[in-house]
């Protein structure tokens, strides 16, 4: 666990473009049941975080067609909504930062760190857009 004061930026980056923060285990079923699709983002403290995923699922959010929610939960903070999520993402290994796409409750898209790390932002955004043209 971190301390909040160190992760409030962090959060608050996703939050400030219209992520939900999903704080346990029943708000992260809610969401990824939920009719219509979501996208997860597990965030994380780490610097491919900062300069790859939390810019890209930004510029996807704003992105004209998008899921019917975005969503997200804080890898190393919320353990139960972590595990819940990560829980949905199966077969996938744990992974944070790591983005995920469902429809109607069913995975449909993931990027994983190891799609993170390496790229940059906007190659990222465009891996979730095209996805969003698929799904949404």
């Amino acid at each position: 666990m971190y301390p909040e004061y160190l992760v409030a930026p962090m959060r608050a980056d996703l939050t400030n473009a219209g992520f939900e923060e999903l704080l346990d285990a029943d708000a992260v079923k809610n969401a990824v049941e939920s009719e219509g699709t979501v996208l997860v983002m597990v965030n994380s403290v780490c610097g491919c975080a900062a300069a790859n995923a939390r810019p890209a699922a930004k510029a996807a959010a704003a992105y004209e067609k998008r899921p019917n929610k975005l969503v997200t939960v804080f890898a190393g903070m919320e353990k139960d909504a972590v595990d819940a999520a990560r829980n949905y993402m199966l077969p996938y290994p744990p992974s944070s930062p790591s983005m995920a796409l469902f429809k109607d409750g069913k995975l449909v898209h993931i990027i994983e760190r190891h799609q993170i790390e390496g790229r940059n932002a906007q190659m990222i955004a465009d891996n979730l857009t095209h996805a969003f043209d698929q799904y949404c």
